[in-house]
């Protein structure tokens, strides 16, 4: 498998934009041949529903700006439907938890969230918010809008707060034990 192959790999997985530094640690290579995989990447994409995206030292996989329309589109469509029970599961834990890493809310869940998490946030009811404690990982948090919408003022104010922020709390407390005994 070629340079750009791997780059275009690694850049669907994460999913997210990554800096040129990291991709050249991630397949132990140059700066040079990181930026000599992203060319023949771009001209690649070329024509292609999804376009190679810069932004200073980051790169990322992002759809071409002609499709605008079209996601516009998609995104009123899905804004429009009923939130799924996923959906509402994963806001339950972020409202109870007040804010929860994606680890914490696929433990509690037991399947992986990242979809339902991007469903959330393209709709404006939660968001993504850098980790004070650990740079490398988010928490999501409920926006003002998805309280303001339950007619909250507070998270604190929702029905059996305590008793079932305890139970959050214990579940995620249990994810970080688990954590420990794998590192060791």
């Amino acid at each position: 498998m070629n340079i750009e192959q791997k780059i275009e790999a690694v850049l669907f997985w994460k999913g997210e934009p990554v800096q040129k530094k990291k991709l050249a640690d991630i397949l132990h290579i140059s700066i040079d041949e990181i930026n000599e995989g992203l060319s023949k990447l771009k001209e690649s994409l070329a024509g292609r529903g999804i376009v190679l995206q810069e932004n200073g030292d980051e790169v990322t996989l992002g759809t071409p700006p002609e499709l605008t329309e079209l996601f516009e589109n998609l995104q009123k469509e899905e804004l429009n439907k009923d939130l799924s029970k996923a959906s509402l599961e994963t806001l339950s834990i972020i409202l109870y938890k007040n804010g929860a890493t994606r680890a914490e809310i696929d433990y509690i869940r037991g399947v992986n969230s990242s979809f339902t998490l991007r469903a959330l946030s393209i709709r404006g009811l939660v968001e993504k918010v850098a980790d004070t404690k650990d740079s490398r990982r988010f928490i999501y948090k409920p926006t003002f809008d998805l309280l303001s919408f339950m007619g909250v003022e507070k998270v604190e104010d929702l029905p059996n707060y305590e008793d079932i922020k305890n139970g959050v709390e214990t579940a995620a407390k249990n994810l970080e034990e688990e954590n420990k005994e794998i590192e060791k």
